[in-house]
């Protein structure tokens, strides 16, 4: 009687629903304002198991009609277009994968006509657990079963189709479906409890991580070993200061970063690839007393010198073999009772991770992420991109570079995907022989590296490999066709920034663009300002949970700057089609304005990658009293004969303003530990020329 009374249904409802809530605890979110919605109405689930539908026949209105989308299309299709026309509900079983196959998208599609058609507003729901039940519909390999889970049924906000094309309606449902299951991840958990979470769901004895030197890892002997460096570190610091990581990918940068974030201390991590000056920077920027490091790692990537500069700069270095030889058998035992809780209690707010912002445009910036942005992204990438415990991740991109920290080392271990480290990604010869060895099935990376391995590569090299996602700078047609061709793995490209923690949008087999970067995740917004002298495009700023706390500058050292309001700058200039396909025309700071016209030198960089595939190139702009700005091409291609470039750009059909206007011979073009283009070294190597 008493559920009745809450939730306005039959007694035979009510009595299922006490049924689901006493043995599976099941809780519902954003279901307020579904109250209030009048027919016709779709409730659309992204089925996870046999559970669904009895849980959802106990709770949603009688009389809505159960379907599920594998029915007898032509059946079906006609029996809800009837139930809509007369303003009643349904609710449609789809797909579980988050990448369905082109039958079931054909098949989904289909009912959009309906639902446009009838007017029918789309209620997408996820019931968050019962993927791990015993009446899970995916194979025990992808989805460990557990005997009564912990139930969350989420609602996304209602919508109605848009006026799109009708091949494009399913894109509007797989996006309410991503939105459902977005809003039922847990943000107000810390990255350190969702790592102890994943560990109970996955299995503690679970192999999680791999090491170049052969070193393996349980999720059990990750907590411990993190809880063992989480006692060191919080008697050597304060609660909430950051301290600095200066490892190469391991098992023990790992270790480190999730026994810092059990100490409740930030990982700031450092990039050991910038230089003793760059690294000085970042450690005053983030007001860091100590650094962690590794005597052997030192010694090994000869970093002397690095070393001398921060304790010149009143830096403290403690070493992980110092602390390892000091723990006894009783600090053992207790690390093991107690692996699962933090030392220190954070909130999700609190900062977890500083990363610095590659300065390839000027000065680094501290960017501040905290748990609830790290675990928002690792969940918005899982609603796109198809991903399970079956997968093994190879990582070659160091955490301290945002696209590493989060795919090389959050995503896989929230996920149960298996994740092998690789020291560095600049070992081009060495790497393919490695994946063969650690046979991944994913992998990430940045397109100078992708195309180095793939040069490198033998036959076999990489056949184990099914999905590549790059990101941070465009991917090369010669980059995909390697790989697609030798390999038969596909390279899907993705978008990011530090400050997005980082991912903000990708490709998917589902949705995919060529020349484009996706499409935005779930739970962000996005929105364009006009850019003077640019049609057809504008300035990104973007939105999401996903986005950082803010920035510590060199003029506040330590001090967190909030962004201020909701929206971020990226200083991007982006379009967006009509179906949500972001494709990225430049940097702000990466247009020329020459006789008032805006150029991109970007595309001048595209355009002499196409002609030269061999070089490597960077095109700057420097001040020029004539026309206010030129345009210069430094690149590694000899020759490079500007009447070649002039005679290839006419076929190309690019404008007279978009030829460099001088061509720097050098060496090498100078780039920074992610890959990227290093442009503000490249600029200052040019202004040293006398001709500049």
């Amino acid at each position: 009687m008493r559920q009745k009374s809450v939730t306005g249904l039959t007694y035979t409802q009510a009595l299922g629903y006490t049924f689901f809530r006493f043995v599976y605890g099941v809780r519902y979110h954003g279901f307020e304002q579904a109250a209030d919605l009048k027919g016709p109405i779709v409730y659309l689930v992204s089925t996870q198991s046999r559970l669904d539908r009895r849980l959802l026949k106990t709770f949603l209105p009688l009389g809505t009609f159960h379907v599920r989308l594998d029915d007898n299309p032509a059946q079906y299709l006609t029996l809800i277009k009837s139930v809509l026309a007369g303003r009643g509900r349904v609710c449609l079983y789809g797909p579980k994968e988050v990448e369905p196959s082109a039958e079931v998208l054909e098949l989904l599609n289909r009912a959009g006509v309906v639902f446009r058609d009838t007017g029918a507003r789309i209620l997408p729901i996820f019931v968050r657990g019962t993927r791990t039940s015993l009446f899970s519909l995916w194979d025990r390999n992808r989805a460990p079963r557990s005997l009564l889970p912990q139930i969350l049924v989420t609602a996304a906000p209602a919508y109605v189709l848009g006026d799109s094309n009708d091949s494009h309606l399913v894109d509007q449902l797989l996006d309410g479906m991503a939105s459902a299951k977005f809003r039922s991840v847990n943000l107000s958990q810390t990255l350190f409890e969702a790592l102890s979470g994943a560990a109970r769901q996955f299995g503690a004895s679970r192999q999680m991580l791999e090491d170049a030197l052969g070193g393996k890892l349980s999720y059990s002997q990750l907590l411990v070993g993190a809880r063992l460096l989480a006692t060191r570190f919080a008697a050597l610091s304060r609660k909430g200061e950051a301290m600095g990581v200066l490892l190469p990918n391991s098992n023990g940068v790992v270790l480190t970063t999730v026994g810092l974030l059990s100490a409740g201390r930030p990982a700031a991590l450092l990039n050991y690839t910038a230089g003793p000056g760059a690294v000085v920077s970042a450690i005053n920027i983030a007001a860091i007393r100590i650094v962690i490091s590794s005597r052997a790692f030192v010694e090994k990537a000869g970093l002397e010198e690095l070393v001398r500069s921060m304790t010149e700069n009143g830096t403290s270095l403690v070493y992980l073999e110092d602390i390892r030889k000091d723990i006894d058998f009783i600090e053992k035992v207790r690390a093991w009772l107690h692996r699962r809780k933090p030392v220190t209690p954070t909130q999700a707010e609190d900062a977890a991770v500083i990363l610095f912002t590659s300065g390839s445009e000027g000065m680094p910036k501290g960017v501040v992420l905290s748990s609830r942005n790290l675990i928002a992204n690792a969940a918005q990438a899982e609603c796109r991109v198809d991903i399970s415990p079956v997968d093994s991740l190879f990582n070659v991109l160091p955490l301290f570079h945002s696209f590493g920290i989060l795919g090389g080392m959050v995503l896989p271990l929230l996920y149960g995907i298996r994740l092998f480290l690789y020291p560095s990604p600049l070992h081009y010869k060495l790497v393919p022989s490695v994946a063969r060895k650690a046979k991944p099935t994913v992998m990430f990376g940045t397109d100078t590296f992708l195309m180095g391995y793939g040069r490198a590569a033998k036959d076999g090299d990489f056949d184990s490999v099914r999905l590549i996602v790059a990101g941070a700078e465009a991917v090369k047609p010669e980059t995909r066709k390697i790989f697609r061709e030798r390999f038969t793995a596909e390279i899907v490209e993705g978008y990011g920034m530090t400050e997005a923690s980082p991912v903000v949008a990708v490709n998917s087999s589902c949705f995919s663009k060529d020349g484009s970067v996706g499409r935005l995740l779930p739970g962000m917004e996005m929105r364009l300002e006009p850019v003077e002298g640019i049609e057809g495009a504008g300035r990104l700023f973007i939105a999401g949970p996903n986005v950082m706390q803010g920035y510590m500058l060199a003029d506040a050292p330590g001090a967190l700057q909030p962004i201020g309001g909701k929206w971020h700058d990226t200083g991007d200039i982006v379009s967006v089609d009509e179906r949500g396909f972001i494709t990225i025309r430049g940097r702000v700071k990466r247009f020329a304005k020459i006789a008032g016209e805006m150029v991109s030198l970007g595309a001048v960089e595209i355009m002499v990658q196409k002609l030269w595939p061999e070089g490597r190139h960077a095109v700057i702009s420097v001040p020029d009293t004539r026309r206010g700005e030129r345009i210069v091409l430094v690149t590694t291609q000899q020759p490079a004969q500007r009447q070649e470039l002039i005679a290839y750009s006419k076929r190309y059909g690019a404008s007279e303003l978009m030829l460099p206007d001088d061509i720097v011979h050098v060496a090498e073009i100078p780039v920074l530990g992610s890959g990227k283009v290093n442009y503000a070294e490249t600029a200052r190597l040019v202004s040293a020329l006398p001709s500049m």
